[in-house]
């Protein structure tokens, strides 16, 4: 059964703890075939005023940003053996390199580890902040799913 919630408070905290315990991600872009893509890393999220927010540190690779300048369209899932599963479709937007302040507020969330048990030190990757290999990419979710896998209870949050 699904349901549709009005809030994400209402779906947050299970939403919080399936992403802290399944930390990867599967993340779906699409070529300009409409051809699908995945790759699997890892995304930080917060919740800014109600709202879901999401942020992801990553190498800037030609076929994911040519993929996200078509279509900033893209999909995270997340999945456990226990059939527990939350999916947030978002329009993913770079920052530019020269936002400091978003790249520091985004490397302190996943040294924070956001929600907790999902981020990483991301000293471990790049050499800071201003880093020209580091890619930040704002995440704006318009939906989430969570799904709880003993009953598969299916709840949604639209924006």
């Amino acid at each position: 059964m699904t349901t549709t919630v009005e809030s994400f408070a209402e779906i947050r905290d299970e939403f919080d703890t399936y992403v802290g315990n399944i930390v990867y991600a599967t993340m779906t872009t699409v070529d300009k075939q409409g051809r699908p893509r995945a790759r699997v890393l890892i995304p930080v999220w917060e919740t800014v005023d109600g709202q879901p927010a999401g942020w992801l540190a990553t190498f800037p690779t030609p076929v994911k940003d040519a993929h996200l300048a078509r279509n900033p369209h893209t999909t995270f899932s997340y999945w456990t053996p226990q059939q527990n599963q939350a999916s947030v479709d978002a329009v993913a937007e770079g920052v530019p390199s020269d936002d400091l302040a978003s790249r520091r507020h985004v490397w302190d969330l996943y040294q924070r580890t956001s929600p907790p048990g999902a981020g990483y030190p991301l000293s471990q990757f790049w050499s800071g902040i201003d880093d020209p290999k580091l890619r930040v990419l704002r995440l704006t979710p318009w939906r989430v799913q969570v799904i709880r896998g003993r009953d598969l209870r299916s709840r949604i949050w639209r924006a």
